[in-house]
């Protein structure tokens, strides 16, 4: 039986097919089989609606347009996510407010909609706002993530990637989307060609969307550094990110006026060994900072992938590890610091991250550092060498 209230909720007449396709907005133009019963259009009406010059297409298997004509770039984008979540009926009734376009929302505001899904890949990465990336009515097929335990295939222009774990998604313009970690790394899987990697890569840190260590993370895990033309994006983009991080630390060391240092040297026993080298270090107050680009370790938000172990890479990108577990395992990284501690040299480590977030916090951690300097006791005798 039909029901009496129209899709934005006012009372007016029985609904129908051709009452349906006049109703605004992409979450009444794109409905679902389970959505279009709820509102009193059965199976086989809206497969009538759907008949060679009928009013209505069928874009994916389950999802109508209800109209004709190629779908926006906004209608497949809401297609692919309806096939993919396929909410429940009794949550399609209520349709909110539509954002508008580029804000990003609370992460949990559109899930309901579209179970859990969210868009990955190139289309990810056009709603990012990547120039790099092809405008989304460009990209032929969506990539939509889903839990690996979903029975679905790729069909029309929905692709589907699973995941054993979801990373948190973003809102944006309405869409739960992937961080941009975990698009890039979907989108490279696609890309065969080494100059769109090398931009996607390229822009992701210049642009500020995300770190190289989280980046390498995800392609890690996605087993991607065993491909030539990754690798090489990979090299390139840590020396990029490595670059961009010395920039800030420089930066932090003037404006926040901390005494004037000694950059990129080498910390070396008299007569001995070299005891590895460091960003910065202050020989009266023995105090170093060492950048830490290295990977961050899963945390939450963050999607693990299909399959186990870390990918195989080339010695050439091997300069972030795909964790941190290594440190407690007496990696030379850890040894090191460890050393120059035993020594009495305070070892202040900064993330890119942080200097980039909060500058001024991690300003007064290396200023409480050199201050604690007159409260210890002093420190080896070490030689100083340019690196």
């Amino acid at each position: 039986m039909n029901r009496d209230t129209s899709l934005c909720g006012e009372t007016s007449f029985p609904l129908s097919p051709r009452s349906l396709c006049h109703s605004g907005g992409v979450h009444s133009r794109v409905l679902s089989a389970p959505q279009l019963r709820e509102h009193g259009v059965t199976a086989a009406r809206a497969a009538a609606q759907c008949r060679p010059g009928g009013p209505w297409q069928q874009l994916l298997p389950g999802v109508f347009v209800l109209h004709t004509g190629p779908p926006t770039s906004e209608e497949r984008l809401h297609a692919t996510l309806l096939y993919a979540g396929r909410p429940p009926a009794e949550r399609a009734a209520a349709v909110p407010v539509q954002p508008r376009h580029g804000v990003v929302q609370d992460s949990t505001a559109g899930h309901s909609r579209y179970g859990n899904t969210m868009v990955t890949g190139l289309a990810a990465l056009a709603l990012h706002g990547f120039s790099a990336a092809p405008p989304l009515i460009s990209v032929d097929r969506i990539d939509v993530l889903v839990p690996r335990t979903r029975r679905l295939r790729s069909t029309g222009c929905a692709r589907i990637v699973r995941a054993h774990t979801l990373p948190g998604a973003l809102q944006i313009a309405g869409v739960p989307v992937a961080p941009v970690e975990r698009a890039l790394a979907d989108a490279v899987a696609g890309l065969p060609e080494a100059d769109a990697v090398r931009r996607l890569l390229t822009e992701a840190v210049r642009g500020g969307h995300c770190e190289p260590a989280a980046l390498v993370r995800e392609l890690t895990l996605a087993r991607l550094l065993s491909r030539d033309h990754v690798a090489d994006a990979v090299d390139s983009l840590l020396a990029e990110g490595r670059s961009l991080a010395e920039g800030r630390l420089y930066g932090l060391v003037r404006d926040h006026r901390l005494p004037d240092p000694l950059w990129n040297v080498e910390l070396r026993l008299p007569g001995g060994p070299s005891l590895g080298g460091v960003d910065i270090y202050w020989p009266q107050e023995a105090v170093a900072v060492e950048l830490d680009t290295r990977p961050a370790a899963g945390g939450p938000g963050r999607g693990s992938r299909g399959g186990s172990g870390a990918a195989a890479r080339r010695p050439s990108a091997g300069a972030a590890a795909p964790d941190r577990e290594e440190d407690v395992l007496g990696s030379p990284y850890a040894r090191k610091r460890d050393h120059l501690e035993r020594l009495g040299i305070t070892v202040v480590h900064l993330t890119p991250a942080k200097l980039r977030d909060t500058p001024a916090q991690q300003a007064t951690v290396v200023r409480t550092a050199l201050m604690a300097a007159e409260d210890r006791a002093p420190a080896a005798y070490v030689v100083v060498l340019p690196r």
